[in-house]
């Protein structure tokens, strides 16, 4: 590595960790129509001292960003969105409504107001005596419903049971959000079309006839008439968006739209006077520009609805957490809302129940389905001492469950939390398009006043070109002024020109894609690690955990004299009292195939070699060779199926009963079912598999040859394996890596791409790129496909945006294109794609071995 690519890791390094320092914070923002928009949000906060990795994301509305709280407020951020000409959503801050018990007078209202108010967090309270209710607005990174509750009962009153809190996400669903804005757009298209439809319905013979009917004068004022409300009135919020951001210097797709339509709308005024005498002759085509808001609008419902789809899988995991908990308190059952559960509370969860929040089996078996959560369509049995996830459904029996993650703790809300963090990344691809985005309304409008002169000042040429069209384009006509000719190409080329696909490209895709992923239990966390994933050369696999189970277990029971039950029974007796991890797997695969085992006495751990134990007068040994020969116990007649054993990287136990050995018993850290498979598929992906671990050479190589993998590193501490990764990256190599979140997070954090292995229901792992719910390296698989699928939507959208422009611009300067097809093209430009990329979700993503 030379000195200035160190130079630059350092810089990298030193911005990260500042990053780290800082808040990190989301803003919702309102009034953003398309990438222009979004971009002007972005310079608006990334020019605010202390503020740093801003990010604005117009297909979730978001602006994520790092700051410092001591150089900038949350206020100063909404002033800067202002200034940019749009703003923050109502209840950013978050909102709450209280229902008050307890109140009588004015005395009382104030009381509770000024409990509330004092709360660090808590921006305004209002208390409503006559209502009984407060609202507040609040940070909810601040400040909690408890917190609410507990000042309103220590100032003398009580809040009602139900009471909710909206920045918890309980007064209205981004669902309900969503489907509220679809509503909202699909009245203003419809309502839009209840005028348009007639303006084109008498347009059209005018057209075909050259005659305006009944007279040129009801004919030019009727276009004008009908444009009016179409335009002015559901087009307002267009038109206004529109002339705001012209204002500011930083002109969005709208300001095309306003200028274009309402240029097209004023003509008709200047027709209307121009039949008496009063203004020049020119062609009306106000009709043309309610025609344009028409199309514009019904693109802009298309939209939305699509936008709506491409994040519908991170809305169905919001809206599937249960409702109420059944809770045993003082020797009570009680039914609760779910966000009144307390960590320690003891959740009853009976058969086809949804278990309420995170925690640990206590009591009961059963199964529950946990494919929200895995995407595993099998359910995962259950026993005192697991795990459970809240939404997860039990199947079969009665569960008890201790609460360990409530509120914003729980996995379902780091699940939502982790999404919407990659969608508040960029992929480093979408940079290009930022910055032609950046410049492309304001070449657009000199593009369309260049070839409103070019027309005026060449028109014989430009004529000689529509009279050439003319003969298989029915809209080009010649015969008009050359006035109206260079307003229609002009129009055309403001209308035509579409930066929301380049903008919404990559967004929708990965919207799309972290959607997917978090329905197939692959949590994206930065969006840039799927374009570097398709650069990966090498993924190193840690042994433990990853590739094998991580615990031993039984793999072999090998009989020297008696049967292999009658072995498995003595060992399991003899280790019952054990609390080796060897032992214990002997203990539990006797468990497993349901052996009685027998009571032993006088037992004893000999260390490092094995235990001792007496069972009914007999002695028992059960250890490795060290033990028998101290014991002066022959076992040639097991030596070479030990050495076999061994050469597998298995442990070989020996059972012995009063001097003769009966048999060995191997364990090892037991391969996972689906390893070989998964390393295989990952191999013909052109990725080359490397296994690090701890273990010996020998050890390693024999794990590593069952499940098809050629490279091994071996004896690797814990704290050594970052610098491994550096090493092979040092070759030129592009690394993943694979590992649990805890002891390898410095190596995944090293990798070009860190996939970590969730432990249970904690999948916040900051050292990750992607996080795996479920430790097989099925997921691992599906990680690589999804990425790869994503990346490719990216491409194949920026690639159509681009083309898109680039043919249509041209086309529209030669006055080829009709403003209102020019409109419809751009709207169709859009549209395609957020349908692109939900094209995505008809991916499959599973491993080939499982389809």
């Amino acid at each position: 590595m030379n000195n200035n690519e160190e130079s630059q890791e350092e810089k990298d390094s030193l911005k990260e960790e500042n990053v780290e320092e800082k808040e990190k914070t989301d803003l919702d923002i309102e009034g953003m129509t398309c990438a222009s928009c979004a971009q002007a949000v972005e310079k608006g906060l990334a020019d605010l001292e202390g503020t740093e990795d801003v990010n604005v994301n117009i297909a979730t509305d978001k602006a994520s960003l790092a700051y410092d709280p001591e150089e900038v407020s949350k206020n100063d951020m909404a002033e800067a969105v202002e200034k940019a000409g749009y703003r923050l959503a109502e209840g950013e801050e978050g909102k709450a409504e209280l229902d008050i018990e307890g109140m009588t007078c004015a005395s009382c209202s104030q009381a509770v107001e000024g409990a509330l108010a004092d709360l660090e967090g808590v921006e305004e309270a209002n208390v409503n005596l006559t209502t009984e209710e407060a609202t507040l607005n609040f940070n909810p990174s601040e400040v909690s419903y408890d917190e609410f509750r507990q000042a309103v009962e220590n100032a003398g009153y009580g809040v009602k049971e139900g009471s909710t809190s909206a920045g918890a996400g309980k007064e209205r669903s981004k669902l309900e959000e969503s489907q509220q804005k679809v509503e909202k757009a699909k009245s203003k298209m419809w309502w839009t079309w209840a005028f348009v439809a007639p303006i084109i319905a008498w347009m059209v013979p005018e057209m075909i006839t050259g005659v305006k009917w009944p007279s040129p004068l009801v004919y030019d004022a009727g276009m004008i008439l009908l444009a009016t409300p179409a335009l002015l009135w559901m087009g307002r919020e267009t038109l206004r968006s529109g002339f705001k951001s012209a204002r500011h210097l930083a002109p969005n797709m709208d300001t095309l739209i306003m200028m274009g339509s309402a240029t097209a709308y004023f003509t008709g005024y200047v027709t209307v006077l121009s039949q008496f005498d009063l203004a020049p002759h020119l062609l009306n085509y106000s009709g043309v520009g309610a025609m344009i808001m028409g199309f514009h609008l019904t693109g802009r419902y298309i939209e939305t609805k699509a936008k709506g789809r491409a994040s519908e899988a991170i809305q169905k995991l919001m809206s599937l957490e249960a409702k109420t908990a059944r809770v045993q308190r003082d020797g009570e059952e009680m039914e609760v809302p779910v966000d009144e559960v307390d960590i320690g509370d003891l959740m009853i969860v009976r058969p086809g129940e949804k278990i309420p929040t995170d925690g640990v089996v206590k009591d009961g078996k059963s199964s529950v389905d946990e494919s929200i959560a895995t995407g595993e369509s099998m359910p995962v049995e259950k026993t005192e001492g697991d795990e459970v996830i809240g939404a997860t459904v039990n199947k079969q029996g009665v569960l008890k469950v201790e609460a360990t993650g409530v509120g914003e703790d729980t996995f379902l809300s780091q699940v939502v939390k982790l999404v919407e963090e990659a969608q508040g990344t960029k992929v480093p691809i979408q940079n290009f398009a930022d910055r032609v985005t950046t410049f492309f309304v304001p070449t657009v409008i000199s593009i369309a006043l260049i070839t409103i002169t070019l027309w005026l000042g060449f028109s014989g040429t430009f004529q000689g070109l529509a009279v050439w069209a003319s003969s298989f384009i029915p809209w080009v006509d010649p015969t008009l002024g050359v006035i109206s000719l260079s307003l229609f190409a002009g129009i055309s080329v403001l209308v035509i020109a579409c930066p929301c696909a380049l903008g919404l490209a990559t967004p929708t895709a990965l919207m799309v894609g972290s959607g997917m992923g978090a329905e197939n239990g692959v949590l994206i966390r930065k969006g840039e690690a799927i374009q570097t994933m398709k650069d990966i050369e090498t993924i190193v696999l840690d042994k433990t955990g990853t590739i094998t189970e991580g615990k031993p277990g039984v793999t072999d029971v090998i009989s020297n004299d008696g049967s292999e039950e009658e072995i498995l029974v003595l060992a399991a007796s003899a280790e019952k009292g054990s609390e080796h991890p060897l032992g214990e797997a002997i203990v539990e695969a006797a468990n497993e195939r349901d052996l009685d085992l027998k009571e032993v006495s006088d037992f004893s751990a000999l260390v490092g070699q094995g235990i001792e134990a007496k069972l009914n007068g007999n002695r028992l040994l059960v250890g490795n060779r060290d033990l028998m020969d101290e014991n002066g116990i022959d076992f040639g007649g097991v030596t070479q199926k030990v050495k076999e054993l061994e050469g597998e990287a298995k442990t070989a136990m020996l059972v012995a009963k009063d001097q003769e050995v009966l048999g060995v018993i191997g364990v090892a850290d037991q391969i996972k079912e689906d390893s070989a498979d998964a390393i295989a598929e990952l191999k013909e992906f052109g990725l080359e598999p490397v296994m690090i671990t701890g273990d010996n050479e020998r050890t390693a190589k024999a794990i590593a040859s069952q499940v098809g993998i050629n490279r091994v590193i071996a004896e690797v501490m814990p704290d050594q394996k970052r610098d491994e990764v550096m090493k092979l990256q040092d070759q030129g190599e592009n690394v993943a890596m694979v590992g649990d979140g805890i002891n390898d997070a410095p190596a995944l954090k090293q990798a070009n791409v860190g996939i970590a292995i969730g432990s249970g229901t904690d999948i916040a792992i900051e050292a990750a790129d992607i996080t795996l719910v479920k430790g097989d390296l099925s997921a691992v698989v599906k990680a690589v496909k999804l990425s790869e699928a994503t990346f490719a939507k990216i491409k194949q959208n920026l690639f159509w945006a681009f083309f898109y422009n680039t043919v249509a611009i041209p086309i529209a300067v030669m006055g080829l294109l009709h403003p209102a097809i020019a409109e419809m093209a751009m709207a169709f430009s859009s549209v395609n794609v957020v349908t692109n990329s939900n094209r995505l979700k008809g991916v499959d993503i599973s491993p080939s071995y499982q389809s």
